[in-house]
């Protein structure tokens, strides 16, 4: 008998994702595992369980984590579920670590060898394992949608006999990967696109998508971009400065979507309520960012929001679980991808390369221990408050990706005006 892979299903009543595909179950047969799927797994993501066992899957248990060598999650094990993995069992999942320092001493007692997926290096080879990027394409795309089901117009422009519809104005906030695939989205729906970010880098690809650039362009604005793609937390002088514009911008936006995130840290405020409070009565903020406390003031995690002045936020919670169907196919391959460069291709066995830069880069914990540098120290004295919100994935950061991956997210829209 090979080693066993263990699919479970999601605790979260709000997770409606899974781990695995029938084409991903298919291929770690091939790799040499046994896969067992628990019982209901991919119905939230429209997997039923005859398409697993039609590949090979053994449909099974909870209690089945405890035959696991490695178990595939999209969230982080609760502490009910890690009492039933075996000690030394390999688990991949999004971790989401930062101010859960208790979840990640939990996971290092468990004897466990956990890897979070969001923390995969944004190098060539490990493209086809950002979640970041496969989730956050799919938020973008998703919010969107959300802000034309809440907006009681048409987005394209319209001329009919009867009169004119005039496009929509949607203000894009943040240009990574979520950014660039609203920014193709709204497009495609014809609605008339505006995006900012603080790195210089988008400015070309926010225009060759059939969008204007707007960004207060100084000196510091030239030099925004940290070396890993993400962007910088500006100054407060431009910070000020960039308000001020945006402030003026928003006023005349029909659809605004703020995609900013910095990884580690709050999300920045961008949209005040006096900003809120000058926009038409009618038009929509949808705020990707609300699961690490928003970008909008007034946004409310998991609630669309009217304000006074007939503006609705909406904070959807899990955005690339609303379309669960499609990103959990994408995150399948992600972790798939990465699983299999841990396994040794003469005996079909898990072997973990400890000094790979992929495991060195996502390994939380291993050998009873927390070993990720940026938790290792606060692991020696753990946090116990839970995270104020029950946080799924960074869908949203404002530089998800190296500028040819962020290219790629986002095909450029083709027959729109």
């Amino acid at each position: 008998m090979g080693q066993i892979v263990f699919i479970p299903r999601e605790l979260d009543p709000s997770e409606p994702r899974v781990a695995a595909s029938p084409e991903t179950v298919k291929r770690l047969a091939g790799l040499g595992f046994d896969v067992i799927v628990e019982k209901g797994a991919g119905l939230g993501s429209r997997i039923p369980d005859q398409d697993f066992a039609a590949v090979g899957a053994a449909i099974g248990k909870t209690a089945d984590a405890s035959k696991a060598d490695v178990v595939l999650k999209v969230r982080r094990p609760t502490d009910a579920e890690l009492k039933g993995y075996k000690s030394g069992a390999a688990v991949i999942a999004i971790m989401d670590p930062y101010g859960n320092d208790a979840a990640v001493a939990a996971m290092a007692r468990a004897g466990i060898s956990a890897f979070s997926m969001e923390f995969m290096p944004r190098i060539t080879r490990a493209q086809v394992m950002d979640v970041l990027s496969s989730q956050a394409n799919l938020a973008g795309y998703q919010a969107v949608i959300d802000a034309a089901a809440e907006y009681d117009r048409a987005l394209p422009m319209m001329m009919t006999a009867a009169g004119t519809v005039p496009a929509a104005k949607t203000f894009i906030m943040g240009v990574g990967v979520a950014g660039l695939q609203a920014i193709a989205t709204a497009r495609r729906l014809g609605a008339v696109v505006t995006a900012t970010d603080v790195r210089p880098a988008v400015k070309e690809q926010v225009q060759s998508l059939g969008a204007k650039f707007l960004a207060v362009e100084d000196e510091e604005f030239k030099a925004a971009e940290t070396a890993g793609g993400y962007a910088k937390e500006m100054s407060k002088e431009y910070q000020a400065k960039q308000a001020a514009l945006t402030a003026e911008h928003i006023a005349k936006q029909d659809i605004v979507i703020t995609t900013a995130l910095i990884p580690g840290r709050p999300a920045p405020k961008l949209v005040s309520a006096a900003m809120v409070a000058s926009m038409k009565p009618g038009s929509v903020i949808v705020d990707l960012a609300v699961e690490r406390g928003g970008n909008v003031e007034g946004a409310m995690p998991g609630k669309v929001v009217t304000t006074e002045n007939g503006v609705k936020i909406v904070g959807h919670l899990n955005m690339p679980g609303r379309v669960a169907a499609s990103a959990s196919l994408l995150y399948a391959k992600n972790l798939y991808a990465f699983l299999e460069t841990m396994v040794d291709k003469a005996t079909k066995q898990l072997a973990i390369k400890r000094d790979d830069e992929l495991v060195k880069a996502t390994m939380l914990t291993d050998g009873g221990k927390v070993v990720h540098p940026n938790f290792a120290k606060a692991a020696e004295e753990p946090r116990t408050e839970p995270a104020a919100v029950p946080a799924t994935t960074m869908v949203a950061e404002a530089a998800d990706a190296k500028p040819a991956a962020r290219k790629k997210a986002a095909a450029k829209p083709k027959g729109t005006a």
